[in-house]
């Protein structure tokens, strides 16, 4: 078997697609893209198809060596990225190809169901309670949510106060039949991380999560020594040697790696057994498509360590269409009481509506986050 052809599609809400194809009649499907950046993605997955047509797609190990080593500059996540959306789509290929989900070809189920979580809120929370009690009749218990707006270098006990009351009205309503992580987005620097940390320790969240930027990573030991919080990150981390530094100076206590940001399913599967011994727990960071879910599925069933999942049902950046829009098998994605099951069907498990993408295609939004400021003009974090 030989791959023929590599075809992209940018989707909307903010996703795309990419189909591998063979000699031999058997398709792969992945999910190569960086939330507003899909069409350098889309570059870098057609520059790299130079070293991937003709080659046999079973030799996963070496083409993502090939793809990852062979360009001498590497990393980052356009480039991580791009291979992390073709390796998906070669495991698809070999799942398919041996009759087996790939799971399956990784050692087997660990566990028979994963905990999954909904975000709530959107990017300036606000109604959170309704929205919970609304999910909560879909069988949800486990939500995570944006911490704050912008937040200045320093910033006013006002703005501390604000996030904190958020939260303490969520804990009054609903007491601890559920469970919410808190997204601090990197919008707070280091300076304002520890005192929001100490007043939201009361409300006792389940994780928060990039407490502060990838690039201060320095600060995750020391501000774990001051709470009792666990600590979330990696969702800009983008291969196994960022998260490398990371554990060696300890601090996080759940890794969030990107399935199609951070190397895609060989890279990730590494990850989480680097974060195994470590005892760091697993949890992908997922707000994209139906493949991207199914490829983070594929080693959470694999790895003792995963914990929870995220997916983007109803999530705030989908606008012009939903997770399970692509998905002709989409009762195989059916979410009972906070768990999803393993998706069974060979490959990936997931069965892509080719026209339907090909349909979205043809109008698909260059998405981009807001650029927000603060109040003398200077940029902030979003």
């Amino acid at each position: 078997m030989r791959i023929t052809k590599l075809t992209t599609y940018r989707v909307p809400p903010r996703w795309m697609f990419l189909k591998i194809e063979t000699d031999e009649g058997v398709v792969g499907w992945g999910e190569p893209v960086l939330e507003g950046r899909a069409r350098t993605v889309e570059a870098a997955v057609h520059e790299l198809s130079e070293y991937l047509v003709g080659q046999d797609p079973s030799r996963i190990n070496d083409l993502w060596q090939v793809m990852y080593r062979a360009g001498f500059y590497r990393g980052g996540p356009i480039l991580m990225s791009a291979i992390a959306g073709i390796d998906q789509a070669l495991w698809d290929i070999k799942g398919k190809v041996m009759g087996q989900p790939v799971y399956e070809l990784l050692g087997g189920l660990v566990r028979d169901k994963m905990k999954v979580y909904s975000w709530v809120g959107g990017d300036r929370p606000a109604d959170i309670i309704n929205d919970i009690k609304r999910l909560r009749e879909g069988g949800f218990d486990t939500f995570k949510m944006n911490g704050t707006e912008e937040l200045g270098i320093v910033d006013s006990a006002r703005k501390v106060d604000e996030a904190v009351a958020r939260i303490a009205e969520i804990r009054a309503a609903f007491g601890h039949d559920i469970e919410f992580g808190i997204d601090f987005h990197g919008r707070v620097a280091a300076p304002m991380a520890k005192p929001l940390l100490k007043a939201l320790e009361p409300y006792r969240p389940l994780f928060v999560e990039e407490p502060v930027l990838a690039e201060q990573a320095e600060y995750y030991p020391r501000l774990a020594e001051q709470t009792a919080i666990p600590l979330a990150a990696g969702e800009r981390m983008f291969s196994r040697f960022d998260f490398k530094r990371v554990f060696q100076a300890g601090g996080i206590a759940i890794v969030q790696p990107d399935l199609s940001h951070a190397g895609g399913i060989t890279e990730c599967f590494k990850i989480a057994g680097m974060a195994e011994a470590h005892d760091v727990a697993f949890a992908p960071h997922c707000p994209l498509g139906p493949v991207a879910l199914a490829s983070c599925l594929a080693v959470d069933f694999v790895s003792h360590n995963a914990v929870l999942q995220e997916q983007s049902m109803g999530i705030h950046y989908n606008k012009g269409a939903e997770l399970l829009d692509f998905v002709k098998n989409k009762d195989d994605f059916r979410i009972e009481d906070g768990y999803i099951n393993p998706l069974r069907k060979p490959g990936l498990g997931v069965e892509i509506d080719e026209e339907r993408v090909i349909e979205a295609s043809k109008n698909a939004p260059d998405w981009r986050n807001p650029v927000w400021r603060h109040a003398d003009g200077s940029v902030a974090e979003w």
